[in-house]
Order: C-alpha cells, then sequence, then structure tokens
C-alpha cells in the first residue's frame, strides 16, 4: 500500500514537542511537508536556536517513527533555527520594483507560459498534467500558479501547507508526482480573496519567480490567469520566456479571446509554440456516441492560420476532472488511459523539439 499524506500526519502527530508543547505538528515546528510517490518523506523543522539540543532528539524521534512505516522510502528532515517562528514572506511589494529586462531565473533552464485568452477552458488542468507528464518523460519540471486571483493548482496537484523561509527571503516551494510547484494559493487560505491591485500582482509574481529556491529545472511551466493584463506583461519583461502554448476550446468566442492572447505574445516576443484544443469531444460512456458539445475544429484552423502546430485534442472526460479535483491529475493517477495519452503526447513532442 503507498504511502500517504494523512499517515505520515498521524505518525508525526505522535512526537512531542519539548518547548510548546502538544505534538510538534499542531505546534507549527513541522514545515513544507511532501510525501513523494516513491515513498520518500521530507519536511523542515522550524524551531528555536537555543533549542536544538532538545529538537534534535526530536529530529531522531521523528525520523525513527517514519522509517518504521511500510512503503516509506528516504526521510530528509531539515531543522532551521530561527527566534521566532516567522510567517511566510510577505509578496507584497513595500516599493514599486525597478524596472529591469528580462533575466534568466536562477538553475531554470527554459520557461514555457500556459495561456489562454478566456477563462473557464482548462488552463490550469492542462497546466497540471503536462507538468506531471514531462517529468514522467524525466525532465525536471517546475509549474509557478501565477494565476493569483484563482490558484487552482495547491488542490490539482495535492498540495498543502504553507511554504517555508528559513532566512525570510528565500521560499522554499513544494514538491508532489515529481513537480517542484509554487503558488500564492498555499500563501493564503483556501477561501480567502487575494485583493490587490496591479503593483502589488507584479512584486508578488517576481518574488515568485527570482526568490523561490527553484533549484536545477529543465523545464519551468508558468500558468497564466485568462486574459491579456499585468501578469503576462510582468512575465514576459521579467523573465526570459522561451515560448508560449495557448489552450482554448473550439467554441468562436473562446478563440476570440485566444487570438488577442495570440497577439499580445506577438507583441511581446515571445514564440508560440502551439495551441491545445481542449474540451475537443465527448464520447458518452454508455453508449459510446461522441458529440462535440462546443464546436470541432476551431482550433486545429486557427493553427493553421498562424502556421503554428496544433499539440493535441483533448476530449472532455469526466475522469479528468475527478482526477485534477482529488489532488493527482490524470497523468498520474490512470497513465495508461486514452486521457492521459493526449497529454503525454503533448510532452513527448516538446520534448523531441527541444523546447522542454
Amino acid at each position: 500500500m503507498a504511502l500517504d499524506r494523512d499517515t505520515v500526519l498521524s505518525t508525526l502527530k505522535q512526537i512531542s514537542d519539548p518547548v510548546a508543547g502538544g505534538d510538534i505538528v499542531a505546534s507549527g515546528v513541522v514545515r513544507a511537508l511532501n510525501v513523494e510517490d516513491d515513498g520518500g518523506v521530507r519536511f523542515v523543522m522550524e524551531i528555536p536556536p537555543s533549542q536544538a539540543e532538545a529538537y534534535t532528539r526530536v529530529k531522531d524521534a521523528a525520523e525513527a517513527a517514519l522509517k518504521a512505516l511500510p512503503g516509506v522510502g528516504a526521510v530528509n528532515i531539515v531543522m532551521t533555527g530561527h527566534s521566532e517562528k516567522a510567517p511566510p514572506p510577505d509578496l507584497k511589494p513595500s516599493r514599486p520594483a525597478q524596472p529591469q529586462g528580462p533575466q534568466k531565473i536562477p538553475g531554470v533552464d527554459r520557461i514555457i507560459a500556459i495561456a489562454s485568452g478566456k477563462g473557464g477552458v482548462g488552463k490550469s488542468t492542462v497546466s497540471a498534467n503536462l507538468a506531471c507528464a514531462l517529468a514522467q518523460q524525466g525532465r525536471r519540471v517546475g509549474l509557478l500558479d501565477a494565476d493569483v486571483y484563482g490558484p487552482s493548482q495547491p488542490r490539482m496537484l495535492g498540495v498543502s501547507g504553507r511554504p517555508a523561509s528559513p532566512d525570510g527571503k528565500i521560499i522554499l516551494p513544494m514538491r508532489n508526482h515529481g513537480v517542484t510547484m509554487m503558488s500564492i494559493g498555499l500563501m493564503t487560505n483556501e477561501d480567502q480573496a487575494v485583493v490587490w491591485r496591479g503593483p502589488m500582482l507584479m512584486g508578488a509574481l517576481q518574488q515568485m519567480m527570482m526568490q523561490v529556491q527553484w533549484g536545477a529545472l529543465d523545464v519551468l511551466l508558468v500558468d497564466l490567469p485568462p486574459g491579456t493584463g499585468d501578469v503576462q506583461m510582468t512575465l514576459a519583461q521579467k523573465a526570459e520566456v522561451d515560448g508560449a502554448i495557448i489552450v482554448s476550446t473550439p467554441q468562436d468566442v473562446a478563440l476570440l479571446d485566444a487570438r488577442k492572447g495570440i497577439d499580445m505574445f506577438n507583441q511581446l516576443k515571445v514564440p508560440i509554440l502551439g495551441m491545445i484544443e481542449n474540451m475537443s469531444t465527448h464520447i458518452c460512456s454508455n453508449c459510446g456516441h461522441e458529440e462535440h458539445v462546443f464546436g470541432h475544429g476551431g482550433v486545429a484552423a486557427e493553427a493553421a492560420k498562424l502556421g503554428v502546430p496544433l499539440l493535441a485534442e483533448v476530449p472532455l472526460h469526466l475522469e479528468i476532472r475527478k482526477a485534477a479535483d482529488g489532488g493527482a491529475p490524470i497523468t498520474v493517477s490512470q497513465p495508461d488511459s486514452p486521457q492521459a495519452k493526449a497529454f503525454q503526447d503533448i510532452a513527448a513532442a516538446l520534448v523531441a523539439k527541444g523546447a522542454a
């Protein structure tokens, strides 16, 4: 039986906090917990520096308890000392960022923006599945959830908890399904609205790009919000973006907005790597009847008109939605399914052409 996050948390709750009282989960000592698919467990212990000796014994006890669990792999616990438990880094800039040209994100070879002109076309679902599919191809993958007003990647990738910041400046990202991930949704409560104006958005995006310890990545996917606003412009102006993938449904209204997104990237000198037609067709699970709910072929025609590849036609399927809501995208939960194959084919094509 595969090791799950709840089992790990239940085990850690049996370890007492010698300073704050209670257990080390309730006291907030355990931060940035990640449980890998291979059973590996890693987390940060944030402790008062004067209590390092006491917490060394706690660390040893936690490691021993976890290693006794069935299915556990490597256990990696890092202790960081703080005079007080600091909150996550404040992503609101104290002063406007100074204009700078595009920069490389440290450790990141390539950046691909996943964009749509309109909301509700499944861009975030595509981003999560594509990230996991690229990881399955052996790529070192990061996913930046830049949809500040509607972050959904923590839910889709099954990540919870708040990222740690050992020095109050560098942010340690979360990781699951082989994907390193950062999202503003990890800094706020799930039902809390982010009420920020443009400068705050731009400052937060820059910090999530440049102050996150991404490590060595072959590719960083950026899940953009819909439209052609501040976040898209900030990404293209501050980071060296290698290309953009446009997601759209086949219907005319979605394509109208997709064209605007393509025009924006053209103005920003970001090449279009291709288009994806999402919710392309629906096949009834009872009778097998195929129906094009939103029309069909519109994205293919648009891609041909622009001279860019049509990367995939992804079906409208219940299992894709259920997998995303459950925290394990279809490429992870059902990797051999026809629905997962669409995303796996996109990943293989990007790797083959050297784009990811």
